[in-house]
């Protein structure tokens, strides 16, 4: 079986994907499983940019460090890259889809549709609703890296 390769994208690669990043890492590590981790965005507004402060923080609560992470845009050689590719919210997942080449080999989905119950949902983009919504952010994305470390392990 393939390692999993697993990549977490929303829009700028500030908020949601290294929340989601983080939390993954976090959670294959916890369960000793050496996987490819990493988070993009659709749009290029925010390439090398670190984190959101307000991401930082909320990971740093957890004990895990996200201050290294630089953002990316999504191109054309993740799809073969990774296995999973993960949108954090359906304009996301569209964005995804609108550039999938041919040849393609990654499983493109909403990161939580792989949390039973919560199919179909997505993740809410803290960015302008508030320091609590970083919360609620994190607490999706860490019930999703848990949900597929069960289902890809």
């Amino acid at each position: 079986m393939t390692k999993p390769a697993l990549l977490f994208v929303c829009l700028g690669n500030i908020c949601r994907s290294p929340l989601a990043e983080g939390a993954m890492r976090a959670a294959a590590e916890r369960a000793g499983l050496d996987w490819h981790i990493d988070s993009c965005g659709t749009a290029a507004y925010h390439v090398r940019s670190p984190p959101d402060p307000r991401s930082v923080e909320t990971a740093a609560t957890y004990g895990i460090d996200i201050s290294g992470l630089r953002g990316r845009q999504l191109v054309v050689e993740d799809f073969t890259r990774f296995t999973h590719i993960f949108g954090m919210d359906h304009q996301n997942l569209r964005n995804i889809t609108a550039v999938r080449p041919n040849g393609a080999t990654a499983l493109v989905s909403l990161l939580m549709d792989v949390v039973p119950g919560r199919e179909g949902a997505a993740i809410a983009d803290p960015y302008y609703d508030g320091e609590d919504q970083f919360e609620e952010t994190w607490e999706d994305v860490s019930m999703a890296a848990e949900a597929l470390v069960e289902q890809l392990r």
